[in-house]
């Protein structure tokens, strides 16, 4: 990866974008491995990690990942989803975070030399843009490894460095638990459970 030393970064975590190029190449994040990664890299201001939640559930499945993140070194920024019908008349759930990334991260910018996507999104190329012209390099981290590639052409293009999440798989990647093993939790207050290996919010 493309860092210099001592230049200020920060990431910026499309939860549902990174849960889905993850799942199409067959493999889960580690979350501690990925922060402790690029913090080797360079100086890490700030990993942010965006995702909806399903609020009325009982239970969420994200909820363990959330509290896991939120007492592990990143900035969670979660809203509720929203549930709509559709011209069909279906039941669909919307959870997009696409405006609260983009508003962190013209907030943030003029405090970083560099900012890591995780997103394929093509929606965000005006905001890669817009960074650049305040001096700051972008890095885009998703895949072109499947069919279709989960990021796209224009988002890939602004970029100033593009990495593909299979080329640093075996630094983030969770390894499996040996048959019958039970995986500790670390870090986590009473009642808090370890996290699931994803990031199952729907997007809209």
């Amino acid at each position: 990866m493309n860092f210099y030393e001592e230049e200020k970064i920060a990431l910026f975590i499309d939860g549902a974008n990174l849960y889905s190029t993850a799942r199409s190449l067959n493999f889960d994040i580690d979350y501690k491995k990925l922060l402790e990664t690029f913090a080797d890299q360079a100086r890490l201001v700030r990993a942010f990690y965006y995702t909806a939640l399903i609020e009325e559930q009982e239970y969420s499945p994200i909820r363990p990942l959330v509290d896991w993140l939120d007492y592990n070194g990143y900035t969670l920024v979660t809203k509720p989803t929203k549930e709509f019908t559709d011209a069909t008349g279906r039941r669909k759930i919307k959870g997009n975070m696409d405006i609260e990334l983009a508003i962190d991260m013209m907030e943030i910018a003029d405090k970083l030399d560099h900012i890591v996507l995780f997103s394929g999104d093509g929606d965000f190329r005006r905001l890669v843009e817009a960074v650049q012209r305040k001096g700051v390099r972008v890095t885009i981290i998703s895949t072109v490894r499947t069919s279709p590639p989960m990021i796209a052409d224009e988002l890939r293009r602004q970029a100033d460095n593009f990495v593909d999440l299979v080329d640093i798989q075996d630094l983030i990647q969770r390894q499996p638990l040996p048959e019958g093993a039970v995986r500790r939790t670390r870090t986590l207050p009473p009642g808090v459970q370890a996290p699931p290996p994803h990031d199952p919010a729907p997007r809209g």
